[in-house]
């Protein structure tokens, strides 16, 4: 029995390091930085890697328990990527900690603020709050995010319907939107 446990835990892991990649590949699609006026900069990808990841959970939430333990799991490989990135732009020991919980407080926000969005199915919602999210000092002035919302809505649509065996094993994709590759 013991070693049918570590059998999964290893199973699962390769599962969750599939599914992970997938979804950060899908983020760094430089069709959403060159077409879809997300900054390449830092914060950018972190905004787009939250956003695809929002996505993915909203999914799973439906998911037995299998699905909700992977997802689990890429949340937790979300935070030590960041907690990885952070250290390695110089922040040190001591401010890591801070630097984590804010970020961990954006990416909560930007979830609760989608969702909101996303359960209307209200594009110009989500085209706003991705708008104060992603430029958040521009105001006005930050570009039209509304091709971004329409992509976020359609992807939904689409997890919506998804077979659980998918989530399962691991090989959700969320495709970038057509011609964006």
């Amino acid at each position: 029995m013991l070693f049918g446990f570590f059998r999964q835990k290893k199973h699962n892991r390769l599962i969750v390091e599939r599914q992970y990649a997938a979804l950060t590949a899908t983020a760094r699609t430089p069709g959403f930085y060159e077409q879809l006026a997300v900054p390449d900069t830092v914060m950018g990808r972190f905004e787009m890697l939250s956003l695809v990841l929002i996505l993915y959970f909203r999914r799973t939430r439906q998911s037995p328990r299998s699905g909700q333990e992977i997802a689990q799991e890429i949340v937790d490989a979300f935070f030590e990527d960041v907690d990885h990135s952070i250290r390695e732009l110089g922040v040190g020991d001591q401010g890591v900690p801070k630097r984590m919980k804010k970020l961990a407080g954006m990416f909560y926000g930007r979830l609760e603020s989608y969702a909101a969005a996303l359960d209307k199915d209200d594009r110009d919602l989500l085209a706003s709050a991705l708008r104060r999210n992603i430029y958040p000092e521009t105001g006005e002035d930050a570009p039209d995010m509304a091709g971004l919302a329409e992509w976020m809505m359609d992807i939904e649509r689409k997890l919506r319907v998804l077979d659980e065996g998918v989530v399962e094993t691991g090989t959700v994709r969320l495709d970038p939107p057509g011609g964006l590759l």
